[in-house]
């Protein structure tokens, strides 16, 4: 398996989404975004490594998360993105769904989150 095989970045999807919903968020995302990484979320915001750090770190945990139609791009040796439809779920809100975006680089022997970006489906 290599840094960027499709199983291993699906893996890495499924754990910051699973520290979406036990509040680990920050630290998992800190560790996996490069320094100058950056996400781009479904109202236009666009937050730097230390901001989306202290979002995650601040925002409630989700209760339930689906990923469903996983694909990955390659965009040479050391990137590729991974692209999939996404829904979560909040007792007490309508259900979240968008389609995700995430750019994967090796940098240095290191596999880092350099692009993460939110694409609504409700509209």
């Amino acid at each position: 398996m290599t840094a960027l095989d499709f199983q291993r970045l699906l893996s890495i999807e499924h754990n910051g989404w699973l520290s979406l919903t036990d509040g680990s968020a920050g630290d998992f995302y800190d560790s996996l975004m490069a320094d100058d990484a950056l996400m781009i979320l479904v109202n236009g915001q666009i937050l730097n490594r230390e901001q989306a750090v202290i979002s995650m770190e601040q925002s409630p945990p989700w209760d339930k998360y689906y990923i469903t139609e996983p694909q990955l791009i390659p965009l040479g040796e050391q990137s590729a993105a991974l692209v999939y439809n996404a829904s979560a779920l909040r007792a007490g809100q309508d259900t979240f769904r968008a389609i995700m975006t995430s750019v994967y680089r090796v940098d240095g022997g290191r596999l880092q989150m350099a692009l993460y970006q939110q694409t609504t489906i409700t509209h």
